[in-house]
């Protein structure tokens, strides 16, 4: 496999890094208690996902 010949600068490699960026991650309302919660997880403070109980919360 062929390795780099020279080293790249600091300005070609920040600029190959401006793609790798920290996204905001979606939030969804709970259909069962209407607070926000992660998409396409259960909701950590009622425990229902797709309209089921799959655990019972902490209080």
């Amino acid at each position: 496999m062929p390795n780099p010949k020279r080293r790249w600068s600091k300005s070609r490699r920040d600029k190959h890094r401006t793609h790798y960026k920290a996204t905001v991650p979606s939030m969804g309302k709970c259909s069962n208690c209407g607070e926000l919660k992660l998409t396409h997880r259960a909701c950590p403070s009622c425990g229902y996902y797709n309209e089921r109980s799959m655990f019972l919360p902490k209080s």
